[in-house]
């Protein structure tokens, strides 16, 4: 809807009807010293013509290069059908749907979404999403200290194989409502969570565990071992996934003996591009036995007077429609147009095309990987199964690498020095389907000649 602004004329009636003779008398309460007398930097205004070929210029800078990053943020094929429907008018500008009765499409989609979800995760209730997976990892720790009532210390295990902004944001969370994070350590061989340092913990209270299923650096986590142990020692047991990688593996609620409690994750390999960073969406789900403490909203489909059937907000434990002191959150999202993309990208694909998408996923960061051991001096860092991605430890500066790869082209990976210096120059790569053989064997020719270029320098 275009902005109509007032006349000189209107704004003058106002101010006189409300009993001052400018605008600036309305903030008189705010000190002169923050006031703002202009805005430093910013150039002079341009014309609809000037802005247009200012952005066509600036357009035809962008690169396309060859990606091999991972490490949360992946490259898959999007159908050209998802954003065509997904950005039509009717799904582009829907707000929440608070009135059920003007809102029957919105509401029919979030509640596909959340069928899909709980089908994917092998739970049997979902809500309608988070703003991104980081912090759906936070909520679910903080649901996790609802349930478990029977712990009082308030401790969670974190592996460090958890993605460090997941933790950095679980932190800046949780950390002033007395909720402990313990990071666990993980195998120099596997890259898995050690399991002797979890023993270490058998005989303390402990709220909740994190299993990352991938983990950070790919390698696939002993899931059934860890929720076992979770189930022994009345641990409430919260799995972090990978949604493309259960079309391959084993669902969260099949984990162990009777399954994970809750399980979380980034919805952004569901049909959404990268888009430099967002946005994206988290998913949330649980057993039915814990919805009352799942954060968010809750679609559900009902029958009218009539029998005729209707879709309805059925659970809003937000502080929008609750004592705040009672909500179950204060910073969820439905994030209504990722899930509607989410949602047809599931519909198109289905169980078997996820499936095949993981599996093809699955070859090609093994044909990578075989690629990268043909070169003199590379290595694989764990030996631990893995999905999507791999640690390789380079005989040179991984980052005077990376600039290289970066100047013919091609995002040659994700550093981990920052992250984990203990590892050394490690490289985090990445294949999904959207990579050729041809890729492949670019990447491998590339990197090579780089290694050798820093190698010289």
């Amino acid at each position: 809807m275009p902005f109509i602004p007032h006349t000189e004329s209107d704004t003058q009636a106002m101010l006189r009807d409300i009993g001052v003779e400018n605008i600036e008398e309305l903030f008189d309460e705010i000190p002169s010293e923050f006031h703002c007398l202009g805005l430093k930097g910013i150039p002079k205004a341009l014309t609809e013509f000037q802005l247009a070929r200012l952005m066509r210029e600036r357009s035809a800078k962008d690169q396309i290069k060859l990606s091999f990053m991972g490490a949360g943020a992946y490259e898959h094929h999007i159908p050209a059908a998802v954003w065509e429907i997904a950005t039509r008018g009717e799904y582009y500008s829907a707000y929440t749907p608070y009135q059920a009765e003007a809102s029957q499409g919105t509401l029919q989609v979030i509640y596909e979404y959340q069928t899909m979800i709980a089908s994917l995760t092998g739970l049997d209730v979902s809500n309608a999403s988070l703003y991104d997976g980081a912090s759906a990892l936070a909520e679910a720790i903080l649901m996790a200290v609802r349930i478990n009532r029977k712990s009082r210390s308030k401790r969670v295990l974190i592996p460090k194989t958890v993605h460090p902004f997941y933790v950095d944001v679980v932190g800046s969370i949780t950390r002033n409502q007395g909720i402990k994070i313990v990071q666990l350590p993980y195998d120099n061989e596997t890259g898995q969570v050690s399991l002797s340092a979890l023993d270490a913990y058998s005989h303390e209270d402990i709220t909740a565990i994190v299993i990352p299923q991938t983990n950070v650096f790919g390698v696939l986590e002993e899931v059934h071992t860890i929720t076992q142990w979770a189930v022994d020692h009345d641990v409430l047991a919260i799995a972090l996934v990978n949604p493309v990688a259960l079309g391959l593996l084993k669902p969260p609620g099949e984990w162990g003996p009777d399954g994970v409690a809750i399980a979380c994750g980034e919805g952004q390999p569901l049909g959404i591009p990268l888009s430099s960073g967002g946005p994206y969406f988290g998913f949330l789900s649980c057993r039915e036995a814990f919805v009352r403490q799942l954060p968010g909203r809750l679609v559900g489909r009902t029958t009218d007077l009539e029998g005729t059937q209707g879709f309805t907000l059925t659970l809003q434990a937000r502080e929008q429609h609750i004592r705040r002191s009672r909500a179950t959150s204060n910073i969820c999202t439905n994030q209504g147009l990722m899930v509607t993309a989410a949602t047809i990208y599931m519909s198109l694909l289905g169980p078997r095309g996820l499936r095949r998408v993981a599996e093809h996923c699955h070859v090609k960061t093994r044909d990578l990987v075989s690629v990268m051991n043909g070169i003199d001096g590379v290595d694989e860092v764990f030996t631990g199964k893995r999905f999507h991605e791999a640690v390789l430890r380079l005989p040179v500066s991984v980052e005077a690498v990376l600039n290289v790869l970066s100047e013919w082209g091609i995002l040659g990976g994700v550093p981990l020095s920052s992250w984990y210096p203990e590892l050394g120059e490690a490289l985090l790569v990445c294949a999904t389907e959207t990579k050729s053989d041809d890729d492949l064997k670019i990447y491998g020719q590339a990197l090579r000649a780089a290694i050798d270029q820093v190698s010289e320098a």
